[in-house]
């Protein structure tokens, strides 16, 4: 009978303990499901930061694009988008002349003449791949290609009409490649750019008209 009764207690005893183990594991697993939960949380809302600085990029960049009237304003901030935004160190800007025949070098960042000599001059004359490439059909390319310098050629399209491009020729010591993140911001450079420069240089022709009339209205009433 002793013996009966010592291994009931031992038995009542051990299910007395599994009972309280039991609310603490189970506690325990709810504890690790919460901190997974927390976890997923904030690499979403990482993420969401992430697409919303992005988005805030491209506003500021179509909003300094269009900010401006004066063609060489408008150089000067598609030169600082491809700098602050894009993380190009050096890089050319390249506008077609009215005729459409030739590319004028409107605007050079970093060192050209000894790194890429075909746009040192003050007229792109041809022969880098990917830029022709891009001037004839208005499509963005990726480098790195044979026979080219360029890491990126940007075409800047209106519509049908493409009125230069934007040629990436290498990116800051920090940033290694162009990634996925980067093509919002070719495809903004490739639409806003080319209308935010054709407005510039139609603004530009109606102001030397409009100049050279009150030239004239001047002249005419001195006679």
């Amino acid at each position: 009978l002793s013996t009966t009764l010592a291994v009931a207690a031992r038995d009542s005893r051990d299910s007395a303990d599994a009972a309280a183990v039991a609310p603490d594991d189970e506690g325990n697993r709810a504890l690790s499901a919460a901190r997974l939960d927390v976890q997923e949380l904030s690499s979403r809302l990482v993420d969401t930061e992430h697409q919303l600085d992005r988005l805030m990029s491209l506003y500021v960049a179509t909003y300094q694009l269009h900010s401006f009237l004066e063609p060489r304003h408008v150089h000067d901030a598609i030169a600082d988008i491809a700098i602050n935004l894009l993380g190009a160190e050096r890089f050319v800007l390249l506008l077609r002349r009215e005729s459409g025949l030739e590319c004028e070098v409107v605007h050079t960042q970093g060192r050209i003449a000894a790194e890429a000599p075909r746009f040192a001059g003050a007229v792109y004359e041809g022969g880098d791949p990917l830029v022709d490439g891009a001037l004839a059909d208005g499509v963005l390319r990726l480098g790195p290609r044979e026979g080219s310098s360029a890491l990126a050629a940007v075409p800047l399209k209106i519509q049908d009409e493409i009125v230069g491009a934007l040629v990436v020729l290498k990116l800051l010591d920090h940033k290694p490649a162009l990634g996925p993140e980067d093509r919002d911001l070719l495809d903004l450079l490739s639409a806003h750019a080319a209308s935010a420069l054709f407005a510039a240089r139609l603004f530009a022709a109606k102001d030397r008209k409009l100049r050279t009339l009150e030239s004239l209205v001047r002249l005419a009433r001195r006679e």
